[in-house]
């Protein structure tokens, strides 16, 4: 962002100082991961050709997670691995949470025709900052869609994803993965759990906040424990909030607890053993 703040705060530059070849992708900030998984799949074919490599080991965080599934779902020849990161895999219940609360129903049971647009088009002018912010110009801002994004996230929106492309999910909400690999693809996932971990990082106290739908369940702020698993869980309560498992913000991390960086390595470590 505006050559400050890196996505994946320092990740990328210390894998490729590990010896490891990364490429970062930019999708629409907000949309529905079809449309987003549609447009990561057009840069994944771009690095297959850049790079003489037949296929890529996938890394996503947060929605990006769900995007990576997509890929590996309608193109598979292109995808040796897919590692989600705190990926709402079955919904977040902060995105429910959200959806109800900005889609009251009245009397006659139909949404509300004021509160959904103004929303959407909050989140689309939020997407639009970050594509500048990220150094997109106007005339190249990709296709936003906010609702379509929030609906994605919901509960039902994750379960109308799954039925498409139900690769190394668990059977059940809170089960355990019972494959790991699908069409030759190897499927992992990580997160974490806690929401103050560094009480210097302002972003703590609005995931303390966006916490509150989960109820004591186990979750990082955002995605819960269960929601995030997908394939070989490395772990699913790490000591990190849902930005944290991006290294954000800033390296404001959990002081004695795994460093996200070394984490990620260690993944990239876990591939290169399993000759991905």
């Amino acid at each position: 962002m505006f050559g400050i703040a890196d996505y994946f705060n320092g990740i990328p530059s210390n894998l490729v100082n590990g010896g490891s070849q990364v490429y970062t992708t930019k999708t629409s900030a907000v949309n529905n991961s079809e449309v987003r998984g549609e447009q990561l799949l057009q840069q994944v074919k771009t690095i297959t050709a850049i790079s003489g490599k037949p296929k890529v080991n996938l890394f996503g965080h947060s929605q990006g997670g769900i995007d990576i599934r997509y890929v590996a779902g309608v193109a598979p020849q292109y995808v040796a691995s897919v590692t989600a990161v705190a990926s709402p895999e079955q919904g977040s219940k902060t995105a429910d949470f959200v959806k109800n609360t900005l889609e009251p129903n009245n009397d006659s049971g139909s949404p509300s025709k004021i509160t959904t647009p103004l929303v959407a088009t909050a989140f689309e002018l939020f997407g639009g900052f970050t594509d500048v912010g990220s150094g997109i110009s106007f005339n190249e801002i990709q296709e936003q869609d906010g609702w379509k994004a929030l609906l994605a996230l919901t509960t039902d929106g994750a379960a109308d994803f799954n039925a498409k492309f139900p690769a190394a999910l668990p059977q059940t909400y809170c089960g355990q993965p019972t494959s790991t690999a699908v069409n030759g693809i190897k499927y992992y996932s990580f997160s974490g759990v806690g929401q103050f971990t560094s009480i210097v990082d302002p972003s703590d106290y609005v995931l303390a906040a966006t916490s509150v739908p989960f109820a004591g369940e186990s979750n990082d702020g955002l995605v819960s424990a269960c929601s995030s698993r997908l394939g070989y869980v490395v772990r699913d309560n790490y000591r990190m909030n849902h930005l944290d498992s991006a290294d954000q913000v800033l390296g404001l991390t959990a002081w004695g607890q795994s460093e996200p960086k070394s984490i990620y390595r260690a993944q990239v470590n876990r591939l290169k053993n399993a000759n991905l």
